[in-house]
């Protein structure tokens, strides 16, 4: 993936620069110090993935994220873990807090690389068929496949596809989050954010802003918080 660094920091786009050389799969196209100088580059120049800052001078990176190219990946850095929930709301891959740690960071890429992958893969022909009392077919890599909703985790919306995860598999298909959202059980499934509708039953602890389920953690968008916890979690607390 061909990849820029937009960022008012210079030590911070050091540091980033040093993290994409050590990644094979990264190739640094330029670095910016203002999202004004990126948006001239990336009208002229195709770019894979967007490393960016939030807090800058001029243009903010939320605004800037508004403007970006619909196939441009994105994935925040900064020092400030308040704009998360925001920050997935502009559909941003991964949003990591500065000091970035290695790990982390080849984490997201990762995350950004299998995306990319889904958006060259060719899933025009998938679709949902014949929902159940307990289940569905969907058809993907040529084969209808069962999934019970049972075993469904959640369903992460990117662009104009969705991933089913389960325990064991991701399953894509070209279909919008709102349009599998509604046709799927109302009681069973809770959409919490613009990217991500959950299994309900799979919860296994949230808070105000996030919802665990098993090893994954899910922001809760503030669109959607107050709908997700009076219609799916307050009634179901232990009163003391």
């Amino acid at each position: 993936m061909n990849c820029i660094i937009v960022d008012d920091e210079p030590l911070a786009r050091e540091a980033i620069q040093l993290f994409i050389n050590k990644t094979p799969n990264l190739q640094l196209l330029n670095s910016f110090g203002s999202a004004n100088a990126a948006a001239k580059f990336i009208n002229e120049t195709p770019v894979d993935l967007i490393f960016l800052d939030i807090q800058m001078p001029g243009i903010s990176g939320m605004e800037f994220a508004k403007m970006i190219p619909a196939k441009t990946l994105l994935i925040f850095t900064t020092a400030y873990a308040e704009y998360a929930l925001e920050g997935f709301e502009v559909e941003a891959i991964d949003y990591l807090i500065k000091p970035i740690r290695h790990e982390r960071f080849l984490k997201a890429v990762n995350k950004a690389q299998f995306y990319q992958d889904i958006l060259k893969s060719d899933h025009s022909n998938n679709k949902i068929e014949n929902i159940a009392e307990d289940y569905f077919f969907v058809k993907a890599d040529r084969k209808y496949i069962k999934i019970y909703f049972k075993d469904i985790l959640f369903i992460e919306g990117l662009k104009d596809y969705v991933v089913m995860q389960t325990d064991d598999q991701k399953i894509i298909t070209a279909m919008n989050i709102k349009t599998i959202h509604e046709q799927l059980p109302q009681t069973l499934f809770a959409r919490i954010s613009k990217s991500y509708i959950i299994n309900i039953n799979q919860i296994t602890a949230f808070d105000n802003n996030t919802v665990n389920i098993r090893k994954y953690e899910i922001s809760i968008g503030n669109a959607y918080r107050t709908y997700f916890f009076d219609e799916f979690v307050t009634k179901k607390i232990l009163s003391r």
